[in-house]
């Protein structure tokens, strides 16, 4: 057995004091490796970096250690138990890796454990210590880790099968509130960690029907335990990674549930979609998983032109999870729905990347994006989930109904998930074709291979869904429900700039994309200008777009700005908004068949359309 002790030794300064013991190291010297980036976020991460301290010995003798390159260490060979210390600095306050202060601490495993080259099946035991001093006596641990005797949620002795079990629990420790439910008689804890005021009750009321829907969507659970959403309670930010039985989240204070309040936010409808993608990846990305996925190299890439299956059609059935489970009425899903339309609508980059290369190039494109990004890629996530929406609609109209991508992801459950085998790079598409009896390449072609826009208007009328295309009529605006008819004066689109706007230091208005081919582009302006002028009128980043919208079609205006420490003059003609903002409707006219369809796509009650 490989023993891990991980304390909080100095939480003031971020550090976790991390013991390996190896009793039967091997005798020509043992090497040791951290990974490079964790399962579920594509990109290098180089978790190393974080090791401030290294050393070995055996039997109270001193081991020489040599650094093999920026991950691995090789220790000279010895007789008996080779004793591993080292320090990880953890302040990281995200979902990968690892942070730690005086209020609490987190980790998963691929920033904090050492692999044992050689010895990666063996049985893995962690203890988990507190940090020293009164102050965190009242100190609690949440984690999915098998118990080895610790008591629940405290400190102890904790147990994995081996290296990739041990770095597939987060571990959340500190002072958090706790409370849960129950699916299919396995226990569901929910974790909430900083100041809240959150109606937990409530929390765990709506998050029930959703794993219950995914549950039997799939034909039941997985085997585990326990599972646990670790939620991190904070004042801006949002993100989740999945886990084989736990889900590590961050989400914004104002998107939680208050005591009193019945209805469901726009802030709390993206907590719950986001905590429905990650436990739909209990089944889809933990079990159901790419070939090249399944037993990857942590210190190096793992490419694979699938993450549009993992991740797009996990973001189709998020969302759609929430009507079906009945949370949501169909209006409020379709506002979601052509908000995902708009994203992707405003990315010219879907006509420069494919998704198959969205996929394949996530490393270095997708999670290392710049300032041209939506200009030149797309998201696998996004246009992935309209994929998958798209590719439902034509089994189902193509199959009068009888099938569906339901039906496909069951049979990736029971070909490729509860086998436990990978899925191949071309695995998908033979499969789909499999389950529906449908030729079904020429769809692939053009919605995988291919940069044009999907036939999701022609699609969404099988449904009885009104799909329309107009201009924003803001910069806040995202798309959403069509409301009512417009005149021809409010359909005209207003004068834009072409950039997207941030506020800098004192509210200044900062570029930080143009787009292809808008104003901003055409006259010369660039990402990281700061405007301080329009047309003589000083700009800031409240009232640059509502300057813009009063020149009049067709007039050229100054615009003066800073780029770098350098003044510059750009005349600016500004033109019309492009028409990138999907409106989504239920038709009020939809014929019988339409209706229909719409239920057995929604799985909604006659009543209930």
């Amino acid at each position: 057995m490989i023993h891990y002790y991980i304390q909080p030794a100095s939480p003031e300064a971020h550090l976790f004091h991390i013991t390996l013991r190896v009793a039967e190291p091997d005798a020509e010297g043992q090497r040791l490796t951290l990974p490079a980036w964790i399962p579920g976020s594509y990109m290098i991460r180089d978790f190393a970096k974080n090791i401030v301290m290294l050393k070995a010995s055996s039997h109270g003798k001193q081991v020489d250690t040599k650094k093999l390159d920026k991950q691995s260490w090789q220790c000279a060979p010895c007789s008996g138990e080779l004793l591993i210390e080292y320090q990880v600095y953890a302040w990281d306050l995200s979902v990968r890796s690892a942070h730690l202060d005086t209020t609490h601490g987190y980790f998963n495993g691929t920033s904090v454990f050492l692999r044992v080259v050689g010895q990666e099946g063996k049985r893995c035991q962690v203890e988990i210590q507190p940090p020293e001093g009164a102050q965190f006596a009242d100190w609690q641990v949440a984690t999915t880790l098998p118990s080895a005797g610790a008591a629940p949620f405290a400190f102890g002795h904790y147990q994995a099968d081996g290296y990739e079990a041990l770095i597939d629990h987060p571990v959340e420790m500190g002072r958090f509130l706790h409370d849960g439910f129950e699916v299919a008689t396995v226990p569901h804890e929910l974790i909430l960690t900083g100041r809240h005021q959150a109606d937990t009750q409530r929390l765990c009321t709506d998050l029930k029907p959703i794993c219950e829907h995914h549950a039997a969507f799939f034909g039941g659970l997985p085997e585990m335990e326990k599972y646990q959403f670790q939620i991190l309670v904070v004042g801006e930010g949002y993100g989740g990674l999945e886990h084989s039985s736990s889900c590590s989240l961050i989400c914004r204070r104002d998107d939680l549930p208050r005591r009193g309040e019945k209805q469901i936010t726009e802030g709390y409808r993206q907590l719950l979609a986001l905590c429905s993608h990650e436990y739909f990846h209990l089944w889809h990305v933990k079990r159901i998983r790419p070939q090249q996925l399944k037993q990857a190299d942590l210190s190096q890439e793992a490419y694979t032109s699938l993450l549009w299956v993992f991740e797009g059609i996990t973001s189709y059935y998020d969302e759609l999870a929430l009507v079906r489970s009945g949370l949501i009425e169909v209006d409020s899903y379709l506002e979601l729905l052509a908000q995902t339309i708009t994203r992707v609508m405003r990315c010219s980059g879907r006509h420069k990347q494919t998704l198959t290369d969205a996929s394949f190039d996530a490393w270095t494109k997708f999670y290392k994006q710049d300032e041209n990004a939506p200009n030149a890629i797309i998201s696998y996530y996004t246009k992935g989930a309209l994929v998958a929406l798209a590719l439902d609609l034509t089994i189902r109209q193509q199959t009068r109904g009888k099938k569906s991508l339901d039906d496909l992801m069951r049979a990736l459950w029971e070909n490729y998930g509860k086998p436990d085998v990978g899925v191949p790079e071309d695995g998908i598409e033979q499969l789909a074709e499999q389950v529906t009896g449908l030729d079904l390449k020429v769809f692939f072609d053009r919605a995988l291979r291919g940069t044009d826009d999907l036939p999701l208007k022609e699609l969404l009328a099988t449904v009885g869904i009104g799909y329309q295309m107009e201009a924003a009529t803001s910069a806040t605006d995202r798309g959403g429900l069509y409301v009512e008819e417009k005149t021809p004066e409010e359909q005209k689109p207003r004068p834009v700039l072409g950039a997207r706007i941030a506020s800098a230091e004192g509210g200044r208005a900062k570029l930080t994309v143009v787009l292809d081919n808008g104003a901003a582009q055409r006259a010369g302006l660039s990402a990281g200008d700061i405007v301080i002028a329009v047309d003589g009128i000083r700009a800031t980043a409240n009232n640059i777009e509502q300057l813009i919208a009063q020149i009049p079609q067709g007039s050229s205006i100054p615009l003066h700005l800073f780029r770098r420490d350098e003044l510059m003059q750009f005349d600016v003609m500004p033109l019309p908004a492009p028409v990138d903002t999907c409106r989504l409707r239920v038709l009020d006219q939809a014929t019988e068949h339409q209706i229909e369809s719409r239920q057995s796509w929604l799985q909604l009650a006659a009543e209930n359309t």
